[in-house]
């Protein structure tokens, strides 16, 4: 199987980028489709739409809440109807995959300018699709990542403290399931085998994490730009992102996705705190050493990142739902086909649960 690299055209990352977008807009043509809900509209869509009238036809599109089908269709309605040449979407993950389903149904460029540094999926050839009702249905995978993605390091500052943390514990998982990937000698979501490069990348990202994510979350707290923060930003997003489809996903998100097999607050939760369970989940199925384990679980807790049953809302569920969760984990299409030793559903409860007594007792400990 060839080893394959993905990533974006161009990224872009800055502050009070939203100012002066429009330089980075000219090559891709002059008629402009603008996709954000009504909250993004508000603190940066209708100011990005306000500076590039002067120079760009835009057709601003309200985002309906729902990366379905159906809204998919109706943008790329829109875009078709207008006859545009490029899709720009602003906001948080459901917005910004809408617009690269759309731009992919026109077959035009597409521009992504997150919010929010929260996940590493901006820089990602995906989108994950849902029913009207907010159900997963289905991942769409397109033949290119982004054209141009665009970070505003003043617009991030502002948003919530706990939506940052919580891409710094997905982009934790990063070099965690990439090493289990390289061992294993795994497929990436890219589905090909992994580069040296890609593995390079895994490893600075974690390497930026340790050395910068409290630094970055108190900035944020405090709703300013520093050089933490922007370094914060690109590893949650750029070297997450090439990280994670260039070299692999494994039980972390296995785990995070079984989940699902369970009702309740749990899915209150957001992406990255949930994968902050599955990522300690996978270092206690590898075995690692307390010394690791406990690295990770000082960070996490530094972050008020969840570590324990109760605080993933896990802790009243039965051995029966935590089984469902293990057999959802290990399904054969799932990522934990990329653990380089064989997984059974018993071990992925085990596991979770030796996640919950690990950190009580690290907690203990601390005096905590």
């Amino acid at each position: 199987m060839d080893k394959i690299f993905v990533s974006p055209s161009r990224y872009i990352q800055g502050k009070d980028l939203l100012n002066h977008t429009g330089q980075y807009l000219t090559h891709f043509g002059q008629n402009l489709l603008v996709l954000a809900d009504e909250f993004v509209q508000e603190i940066a869509a209708d100011t990005l739409v306000s500076n590039l009238e002067n120079d760009f036809t835009v057709t601003k599109v309200t985002f309906n809440g729902e990366c379905s089908m159906k809204e998919i269709n109706r943008v790329s309605d829109i875009g078709k109807d207008k006859a545009v040449d490029a899709v720009i979407g602003i906001g948080a993950g459901k917005a910004l995959d809408t617009a690269k389903a759309a731009a992919n149904n026109l077959n035009v460029p597409v521009v992504i300018f997150p919010t929010l540094a929260s996940t590493d999926a901006p820089t990602s050839g995906l989108s994950v699709v849902y029913t009207e009702a907010g159900a997963f249905e289905q991942y769409l995978f397109y033949k290119k990542n982004p054209d141009l993605v665009l970070m505003d390091t003043s617009i991030i500052a502002k948003a919530p403290s706990r939506m940052l943390a919580s891409g710094i514990s997905d982009a934790l998982a990063t070099l965690v399931e990439a090493r289990a990937v390289k061992q294993k000698n795994g497929e990436t979501m890219s589905g090909g085998k992994a580069t040296i490069a890609g593995y390079a990348i895994a490893e600075k990202c974690e390497a930026v994490l340790f050395d910068y994510a409290l630094l970055a979350y108190e900035a944020n707290k405090q709703q300013i730009v520093t050089p933490a923060l922007d370094a914060i930003v690109e590893a949650n997003t750029l070297l997450s992102g090439l990280g994670f489809e260039d070299s692999g996903l494994a039980a972390a998100h296995a785990i995070h996705n079984g989940f699902t097999a369970v009702e309740g607050d749990i899915h209150h939760l957001s992406h990255g705190e949930k994968v902050a369970y599955g990522t300690m989940t996978q270092l206690v199925l590898e075995n690692k050493p307390q010394t690791e384990i406990e690295r990770y679980l000082d960070l996490y807790l530094a972050l008020d990142l969840p570590v324990t049953l109760e605080a993933v809302h896990l802790d009243k569920v039965s051995d029966e739902d935590l089984y469902n969760i293990g057999e959802l984990a290990t399904k054969p299409d799932e990522t934990m086909k990329n653990m380089p030793f064989t997984v059974t559903p018993d071990d992925v409860v085990q596991a979770i649960k030796a996640v919950d007594a690990y950190a009580k007792a690290y907690m203990k400990k601390r005096g905590e």
